[in-house]
This record gives C-alpha cells, sequence and structure tokens, in this order.
C-alpha cells in the first residue's frame, strides 16, 4: 500500500524584518487575497491596517452574555421571591431590583466572560488541533525571529506562479510550497 499523496495547501514566504512584512501585507491586500495570514514572533504596530482587517465581533457576544447574565439574575431573584417562595419579611416587598443588584451583577460579569471565551473560539475556528504549517522546519523560526506570510490556494485570487512573484517581489527571502 503507497502512502498518501500529500495535497499542496498554499505558499509560505519568509522575511527577515518587521519593515519588510508590514510591506508585504499591504502588497498580499492590495493584490486582493482574501485567504491569507501573517506570522510574527511579536505585534506589528500597524499590521491590522496593513492586512486589511476590520474590527472584530466579539464584543457583540460579550453584550449579549452581559445582557443575558443582568436579566436572568432579575428574572431568577423576582421568580423566587415573588412565586417560588414569597416570604414577607418586616413588611419589605418581594421584589425589589435593589435587591437583586448584586447577583445580576455578577451573573453579568460571569456570562460577559464566557461570551467573549466563546465568540473568540468560535470566530478563530478553534480549536483547530492540526495545522500543515506545523511541519514546515522553517516555519519554527516565527516564534522567534522570522516573518511569514502564507498565501492559501483555496484563494480565488491564487496562482502558483503570480502568487509566488507577488511575495518575491514584496521581499521574501524564501518562498516554498506549503502541502498538507
Amino acid at each position: 500500500m503507497s502512502a498518501p499523496e500529500s495535497q499542496p495547501v498554499g505558499l509560505l514566504a519568509q522575511f527577515e524584518t518587521a519593515a519588510d512584512i508590514l510591506h508585504a501585507a499591504v502588497a498580499v491586500r492590495d493584490a486582493g487575497y482574501k485567504k491569507w495570514d501573517v506570522f510574527t514572533p511579536f505585534p506589528i504596530h500597524g499590521m491590522d491596517d496593513a492586512m486589511g482587517l476590520k474590527q472584530s465581533k466579539v464584543g457583540y457576544f460579550t453584550f449579549c452574555g452581559g445582557f443575558t447574565g443582568f436579566f436572568f439574575g432579575m428574572w431568577m431573584i423576582w421568580f423566587m421571591n415573588k412565586h417560588d417562595y414569597p416570604l414577607v419579611v418586616g413588611g419589605k416587598p418581594l421584589f425589589t431590583p435593589l435587591f437583586a443588584f448584586p447577583v445580576s451583577y455578577e451573573l453579568t460579569i460571569l456570562l460577559s466572560a464566557f461570551g467573549t471565551i466563546g465568540g473568540m473560539l468560535l470566530l478563530n475556528g478553534l480549536p483547530r488541533l492540526y495545522n500543515p504549517l506545523f511541519k514546515m522546519p522553517r516555519f519554527k523560526k516565527a516564534s522567534d525571529d522570522k516573518f511569514f506570510v502564507f498565501i492559501a490556494n483555496s484563494d480565488p485570487r491564487f496562482s502558483d506562479e503570480k502568487t509566488r512573484e507577488l511575495l518575491q517581489h514584496a521581499g521574501a527571502s524564501s518562498v516554498e510550497v506549503v502541502e498538507d
């Protein structure tokens, strides 16, 4: 039985400096690629703009979690005090938002945190346990001192020859095919 043939998944280009990778990100963005990413050993100021990234949608998940937590806390205290076990103590009302505020506040924070983590995992497609880039010996330097741009061949604009030419023109010190 023969081993399955590996399929190319894209091109990986290595750059030497932060300025080079920033220039390359602008070039790839301006060329119209959509399925690509940049890997750097440290955050680079202005990279989001250079890649053309939009504002994150994680905040919507955070807001929905906090909103749910607040109103669930209010509803829970109202239900327990008004219907489930109505007990008048010292002539106080069966429900007032002042009594329910500490529980609602804590549930707002808790469910906001869960919403943030859940939204981040969902929008990032995590957990992703395998990435073909991990097999590339050169890619190990991405966490040390090298900068990389990866363009997936599933991108509609991807052409092996033209994409390689673009990356080399942008200043890549090496361009390799990534196989799965």
